[in-house]
């Protein structure tokens, strides 16, 4: 599926995706510093969908939504090329990836963001109700304890 967007074009066709600009994004950003770009690769092959933003025939934004694509998903990855902020191009790919056909009607949508909240909570996105009830393991989580 593709939508046009000003100058833009938005896809969620996995083939379009140049991986390289994907790698070079994401090794940058400060949730993936340092990337590989193996991983990059594997973590949007084992996604429900990938998306982009193109430039005439450069892809200058990416994200990704891991999901079951019936109850649940996590929108994660997304970046715009600094050179592309401040013209909309973030605002539309997240309007394109919460209205695609295949999430239209998921229960719950989760993402994690230090400086984003903005852009977010115009497509719905909330804080958390109920904090206490979630857990994560993770980085800075403790290892797990023995049963």
């Amino acid at each position: 599926m593709t939508k046009a967007y000003r100058e833009y074009r938005l896809s969620d066709v996995r083939e379009e995706m140049d991986f390289a600009a994907v790698h070079s994004m994401l090794s940058t950003a400060y949730w993936s510093k340092g990337v590989s770009r193996e991983k990059v690769e594997r973590a949007a092959s084992n996604s429900a969908l990938v998306f982009g933003a193109f430039h005439h025939s450069q892809q200058v934004a990416y994200a990704r939504v891991v999901s079951d694509l019936t109850t649940f998903a996590w929108l994660c990855d997304v970046f715009v090329r600094a050179d592309h902020r401040g013209r909309g191009v973030g605002n539309a790919l997240i309007e394109f990836i919460v209205s695609h056909p295949l999430l239209g009607d998921l229960r719950r949508w989760i993402l994690a963001t230090r400086d984003a909240h903005d852009l977010y909570r115009r497509h719905g996105f909330n804080p958390l109700e109920a904090p206490e009830i979630w857990m994560v393991r993770g980085q800075n989580s403790p290892p797990p304890k023995e049963i």
